[in-house]
């Protein structure tokens, strides 16, 4: 039986295989705190009800070994919801040597160097398995909402989003470049299957040693064939609250363990999302004081004081196209400033941006002009523009980045912290 399935056996007799995750003894009582990789739960030896050989082992396992005890399930007397088992047998499997990461206070960079050792403790754990429930909501979003999963690839022969972003692969006699982002392809799968989305991993060389970057991550990007951008939006609200439902109803012990408030996340599923425009958020951050660019994009400092100033998610809208990217449609506002047809969606709790979409430019000839204005090579966009000249839609999509979803719901410091091995410009190891 696992650690999780406890509840179900109070009164009987189990068997765990795990790990010694850490031990005190007190006299004739040992107290083993086991891990199985499904949770934690203590086990308690006394001296007078097991052999020797047992209470040997009990006093003389060290952190991390592996073993395999036997007991009986019993409810803790003062903490609802958790288990003990009165343990009548134990059976170490491997001793372990001396645990370079032993339970007290460590340097961020000790931890990661041994990130394959260090995935073992409380908090990584609680991370990683709310990133695994947030990857299972968002599948199972989709798949309600009627979408396919539809993979894109890895190798690219050009950009999506920015040119000087690519790491470049020697691909037999050609080059190629790591995926920034599935989403051109994506538009090509819509005009086969209506609603797609894929989920893989994405690779932004972008220098950057802030603690919301890095250089491989996983992406969802979803494509929409006749939704607009006001449709769109809606869906990555609907998305958004399934995510930190299902998260509050599923995670309650991993948030625990990583002592999250969980006050916002609660709100934002039972109210409405911000939405405002890129013009207007710009001029409440000056009216409240900061110095901004109104022609630019939001910075970071931005985008805090605005989660921070409404305490829910905040859509905000209509880029100036000058700072967007190249396929979204575009419009020409009062100002006579040329704007996209696109949102950002901005967590609180200094979550920053998670979602970039937009709706997407459905004119050949307007695609075209962009493509050759940037200096893209056009070779390698026909296919792209395909899209464009045999039976074009109104279509809108979206992307939203894993690892900045899952820190900004666990509370975490560091996105590092929200992958199991981190690539960033500074970390390529273990």
């Amino acid at each position: 039986m696992t650690i999780s399935q406890l509840s179900s056996a109070i009164g009987t007799e189990v068997t765990i295989q795990g790990w010694l995750y850490n031990s005190r003894s007190s006299g004739s009582l040992a107290f083993l705190e086991l891990r199985d990789g499904s949770g934690f739960v203590q086990a308690i030896v006394e001296k007078a009800k097991v052999s020797e050989e047992v209470w040997t082992a009990a006093t003389t396992l060290t952190q991390e070994s592996s073993l395999r005890v036997s007991g009986s399930v019993a409810a803790h007397p003062k903490k609802p919801g958790v288990y003990e088992i009165q343990v009548s047998s134990l059976e170490v499997i491997h001793l372990s040597p001396e645990y370079p990461i032993a339970l007290k206070e460590h340097g961020p960079e000790f931890l990661f160097d041994n990130r394959d050792l260090y995935l073992r403790a409380k908090t990584p754990w609680a991370v990683l398995r709310i990133r695994d429930r947030v990857f299972f909501s968002i599948e199972q979003f989709f798949h309600e909402e009627g979408f396919i999963r539809f993979d894109t690839p890895i190798l690219q022969p050009t950009s999506c989003e920015d040119t000087t972003q690519l790491f470049s692969v020697d691909y037999y006699e050609d080059q190629m470049y790591l995926s920034q982002s599935g989403q051109l392809y994506s538009e090509a799968g819509i005009m086969a299957f209506g609603k797609v989305y894929d989920f893989g991993p994405v690779f932004r060389a972008e220098k950057s040693k802030t603690r919301h970057h890095l250089s491989e991550l996983w992406m969802m990007d979803a494509e929409m064939a006749f939704f607009d951008q006001s449709m769109n939006m809606d869906v990555q609200e609907r998305m958004v609250k399934r995510i930190v439902s299902d998260v509050l109803r599923d995670c309650k012990e991993e948030l625990a363990i990583l002592e999250r408030d969980t006050t916002l996340l609660q709100r934002l599923v039972d109210e409405p999302f911000v939405r405002m425009k890129h013009v207007e958020a710009k001029k409440i951050l000056e009216a409240d004081g900061l110095t901004v660019d109104h022609l630019d994009d939001m910075t970071t400092e931005e985008e805090i004081y605005l989660g921070n100033k409404y305490q829910l998610p905040i859509f905000i809208e209509d880029y100036p196209l000058a700072v967007k990217s190249f396929y979204m449609k575009r419009y020409i506002d009062e100002a006579g400033v040329p704007r996209a047809r696109n949102a950002d969606l901005v967590a609180p709790e200094e979550g920053r941006e998670i979602i970039g979409g937009s709706q997407r430019e459905v004119d050949y000839d307007v695609l075209l002009k962009e493509i050759q204005d940037r200096n893209y090579p056009l070779a390698e966009y026909e296919w792209y523009l395909n899209t464009r000249k045999f039976g074009s839609v109104e279509h809108s999509g979206f992307g939203i980045g894993l690892e900045r979803t899952v820190r900004w719901i666990t509370g975490v410091h560091h996105i590092r912290e929200t992958i199991p091995f981190a690539r960033m410009l500074n970390r390529n190891r273990p």
